[in-house]
């Protein structure tokens, strides 16, 4: 069996130390040196001392839901983040950061067919980085199916921007969780959530046998039938910040942003194509 990754144990223990709740006072300001030093924007959630633990914070939840398009042409973003980078899938190739490339099969991972990975083929990637400052939870993008679910034990190296300039392959090999979803256009496309370095866990709240940053070294593999979700559900969080990745199919969707943006939870960030 293959030893755990020295960056699965601090992360493991980080997250100890981040689901404990302290007394009253001192849980104050832990939270509190939190918020400053990291410049959360707290005008959407409760006050920093409501919450029993830094886990708890980490993971908070919007006091109101967010208002999103429901036009079945707008896809929103499922998360708040940064756009490290966006574009064209070429000869199998995604950009981890400028200069710096990954094969989109060996990130989706060998527990999914040579059909089922080739459906990105000439498709769209978008990269969001979620730092630690931001709103952690994410959503479901477009009312969708889910067929098929596979979470990959890795490592978890950080994924901020001066890692991913210097680590080849860093998305391949950290722990990732891989959702094969099925739009209401017909076309398929991946939600592939990366672990990093202090994420405990990545929820995911449809599948809740997944168990990441646990004691498994092989993956895991979840068949759905009947697994509808709608746009703006929320379907989990990553417990401190990290990265999601959307690899489509080719002429799915026309992108609206660009590498560089910062975007929010439920803003329409690309237009699905429907055939006329």
């Amino acid at each position: 069996m293959n030893k755990r990754h020295f960056t699965s144990l601090i992360s493991q223990y980080f997250g100890k130390f981040a689901n404990r709740e302290f007394p009253f006072w001192l849980q104050k300001i832990i939270n509190q040196s939190y918020v400053t030093l990291m410049g959360l924007n707290m005008s959407e959630f409760h006050k920093p001392s409501r919450y029993k633990s830094l886990n708890a914070l980490f993971t908070r939840e919007l006091r109101e839901e967010r208002k999103f398009s429901l036009d079945g042409e707008d896809f929103i973003s499922p998360c708040d983040s940064y756009i490290s980078e966006t574009g064209t899938i070429t000869e199998d190739y995604a950009l981890q950061i400028k200069g710096m490339r990954y094969k989109c099969a060996d990130f989706i991972g060998s527990e999914f067919s040579e059909e089922e990975k080739a459906i990105v083929a000439d498709g769209t990637f978008i990269n969001h980085y979620l730092s630690p400052k931001d709103y952690h939870r994410y959503h479901i993008p477009t009312n969708l199916k889910v067929l098929k679910t596979v979470h990959i034990p890795g490592k978890f190296y950080p994924v901020n921007i001066p890692s991913l300039k210097k680590r080849v392959n860093l998305f391949i090999e950290n722990e990732r969780v891989v959702i094969l979803c099925e739009a209401t256009n017909g076309k398929r496309f991946y939600i592939i959530l990366v672990s990093a370095l202090n994420v405990g866990v990545m929820q995911v709240s449809f599948e809740p046998l997944i168990q990441t940053n646990a004691s498994i070294t092989s993956p895991q593999t979840y068949i759905f039938e009947d697994m509808y979700l709608n746009k703006g559900d929320d379907f989990g969080c990553f417990e401190m910040g990290s990265t999601i990745i959307l690899l489509t199919e080719k002429d799915m969707l026309d992108v609206k942003i660009n590498a560089g943006d910062n975007v929010k939870f439920a803003q329409t960030i690309a237009k699905i194509k429907y055939k006329d």
